[in-house]
């Protein structure tokens, strides 16, 4: 049997959404594989995934809440499909005589079905199954999870390999990332959701994209932001400096009398847009200097401190 989500995440059954996300924050930071590095974390790095994707949703959770491990077979429109054959039926949808079923839920406690012509109910739309009734072909729920990428994976997209743990143990997906994703963009798996019963089709599968922390580049939308180290002499008299860039390197021209903190554009050098405009890349100047002078570097310093009327800190 697969383990409660709500031990998963070590929260109550009555817990906020606010107390579920913090708590998987909490959990997801401390067994992240990047900062983990016990066999273990990443295994519990994905099951803390997959108790997250189904709690923090509404519905999903409370369809979890209600039929347990089976919930992902359960229509999402469940609760008006019962109303309506209810009012189809003056209040009551049972059969005369009808057995009751009765569901059990993850918290062990279970919901009387008794009165519910499931037949009826659910028969119209997904067909008889079996020939003796019953619920017939549900087709599969959609399911998410997450995928992490670099920048330069986003950038680049191509063929990626990957493995995701569920209720029913692990399994390996090869995706196609599209090139230029930017975080919170799902990727769609078509038929790799839910299973369906009976003939009814699989759900699909969302990747929702979160792009890695880079020590290189920051990302603002599609526009990436990258630190530029010029020499002192670079700025004051101007140079073309190479520039790295999640594609390789580019150049940038630095303008005479460039200070720290001057950005630079280069247009259409961001991540790419497939279905629209490019994003620019934005290269920041940063003056650097010689930690350790050389005799001769310290006396030309010397030299344009005593001959230099600049002073950095009179207001302009």
């Amino acid at each position: 049997m697969a383990r409660d989500y709500y031990d998963v995440l070590g929260v109550a059954r009555t817990a906020s959404p606010e107390e579920i996300q913090q708590a998987f924050r909490t959990l997801a930071r401390k067994h992240h594989p990047d900062v983990n590095k016990d066999p273990g974390a990443e295994e519990r790095f994905k099951e803390l995934n997959d108790a997250y994707s189904v709690l923090s949703d509404p519905g999903t959770r409370q369809r979890y809440d209600r039929f347990g491990d089976d919930f992902r077979q359960i229509p999402e429109d469940y609760d008006e499909r019962v109303a309506a054959a209810a009012g189809a039926r003056g209040g009551r949808a049972g059969r005369p005589g009808g057995g009751g079923v009765r569901f059990r839920g993850a918290d062990g406690a279970g919901f009387d079905g008794s009165g519910v012509d499931f037949e009826d109910l659910f028969g119209g739309m997904f067909g008889r199954g079996g020939g003796g009734g019953g619920w017939g072909p549900v087709p599969g729920a959609d399911q998410e999870a997450e995928i992490q990428l670099g920048v330069e994976e986003a950038y680049r997209g191509g063929r990626r390999s990957i493995t995701l743990g569920g209720p029913h143990g692990q399994r390996g997906y090869d995706v196609t990332v599209p090139r230029g994703v930017v975080d919170g963009q799902r990727i769609r798996l078509a038929g790799e959701g839910g299973h369906g019963s009976g003939d009814a089709p699989s759900g699909d599968l969302y990747l929702r994209v979160r792009i890695k922390p880079d020590g290189r580049f920051r990302l603002e939308g599609r526009d990436i932001h990258v630190v530029v180290p010029v020499a002192p002499w670079e700025a004051a008299l101007g140079a073309t400096v190479p520039v790295p860039t999640p594609g390789g390197t580019a150049k940038v021209t630095v303008p005479p009398g460039s200070s720290s903190g001057r950005r630079l554009r280069l247009r259409g050098e961001g991540m790419p847009n497939p279905r629209g405009q490019d994003g620019d890349l934005y290269a920041e100047i940063r003056i650097m200097v010689p930690p350790e002078p050389t005799a001769r570097e310290r006396e030309l310093f010397e030299e344009l401190a005593a001959v230099s009327a600049f002073d950095p800190r009179r207001p302009r």
